[in-house]
């Protein structure tokens, strides 16, 4: 259901349309920047100042514990003040939270910092997704929100390839201005090109709480929960299983894993337009979830037969367990409404972040006890549990 009035969509040009996807997906990256970058920063913490793996990847990890901690509030921040201000508000904490970064002495207060900027950052999440779906017609809602869910992978590559040159070469400090120069540049763009999506007034049927009328919402968020292990599951260690399993050198190890990245961008915004062609966003929801049920386990099969065919299936099951985001992301939007679809995205980011930090160790523990091939095959059964929730008789149509 669209949450643009017919005479609201025209009232911006085609050009302003797309210049606001552009500006939202670039905030979304530079958030993607402040969350994922301290990542980039453990060899050279683990090697020049002393710490412990342990404890590099600790600090690597405060920024994500920010969002998890803030993106509720956010998405309820969203629903009650607009995407503008927070966005703005966001942006503008992410920049100040680099700076104090690069201003503090010590692995505790720099700490602190990484946790404050990604606190800040959670804010674009909900923020962007609704600048997209209150300015795009339903019709290009789908292709829309694809190319905004590029913005993760954007942001983790732009970290990739500046962050360990420059702390390599420059050092730490200087590493981090990456992350507040990318948040404040984001942040000029959003004042300048962003404007908040008009909203129905603000009547009984708009404000009410979707979660109390079916269960929709609810199957959609449980359906991506499963959908994402095995999705991070790939994330987290192909590189491993090429350099373990496979035998592989880690220069054209990494190149592989590069380009799957950009394969997984591109399905995001494939399925995206597929569901503006189907008309709805669960039905191809639902294909994904076959096909990463069937992908998981034939790689499973084959990395355990030690078939070259593998590699490829790698690369189809990276492309194909990212695929659904950008569908859930928009659905949950459409059906919760102008008025709650904040905190709905809230649910949805926080649900599949706590899976995420969750499915690294046990997948480890999977993977120390069982095998690269075991693990592959066994992460098949909840994309295959997801299936059946998938609310495909319950999708409203979009126009």
């Amino acid at each position: 259901m669209s949450t643009v009035p017919a005479s609201a969509e025209r009232a911006v040009s085609e050009r302003r349309r797309w210049a606001m996807l552009a500006v939202s997906t670039f905030a979304q990256a530079a958030a993607s920047v402040a969350i994922n970058g301290a990542a980039f920063l453990i060899p050279v913490l683990v090697h020049d100042r002393g710490l412990s793996l342990t404890q590099a990847g600790t600090l690597a990890a405060l920024p994500l514990v920010g969002v998890l901690c803030t993106l509720l509030l956010w998405g309820a921040a969203v629903d009650r003040y607009g995407e503008r201000a927070v966005l703005l508000a966001g942006l503008g904490g992410t920049t100040l939270a680099g700076i104090l970064a690069l201003l503090v002495d010590g692995t505790v207060p720099l700490g602190a910092a990484l946790f404050l900027g990604g606190a800040f950052a959670a804010s674009t999440s909900s923020a962007s997704g609704r600048v997209v779906v209150g300015w795009f017609p339903p019709a290009r809602r789908g292709l829309a929100m694809g190319i905004r869910q590029m913005a993760q992978p954007a942001g983790v590559g732009i970290a990739a390839v500046t962050i360990p040159v420059i702390s390599a070469h420059q050092g730490i400090t200087a590493a981090l201005t990456v992350s507040p120069v990318a948040a404040a540049v984001a942040a000029v763009a959003v004042a300048v090109i962003v404007l908040d999506p008009p909203r129905p007034p603000r009547h009984v049927e708009h404000t009410a709480n979707p979660y109390r009328q079916s269960s929709y919402l609810q199957r959609i968020h449980v359906a991506s929960i499963l959908l994402v292990v095995p999705q991070f599951l790939v994330w987290t260690y192909a590189l491993v299983w090429l350099l373990d399993d496979r035998g592989w050198e880690p220069g054209p190890a990494g190149l592989l894993v590069a380009g799957t990245q950009l394969l997984g961008a591109l399905g995001r915004i494939a399925s995206g337009a597929l569901s503006d062609v189907v008309g709805g966003r669960m039905r191809p929801m639902r294909w994904i979830a076959v096909g990463a049920a069937v992908t998981m386990a034939l790689l499973g099969l084959t990395a355990w037969l030690g078939w070259a065919v593998s590699i490829l299936l790698l690369a189809a099951a990276t492309t194909i367990t990212v695929a659904d985001n950008g569908l859930a992301f928009t659905a949950t939007a459409e059906r919760a409404g102008p008025y709650w679809s904040g905190r709905a995205l809230g649910v949805q980011n926080t649900a599949q972040y706590l899976t995420a930090s969750l499915c690294a160790p046990l997948a480890g523990a999977s993977i120390t006890h069982w095998g690269h091939p075991a693990t592959f095959a066994l992460s098949a059964l909840f994309p295959l549990a997801a299936i059946a929730l998938v609310p495909t008789r319950d999708e409203r149509p979009l126009a």
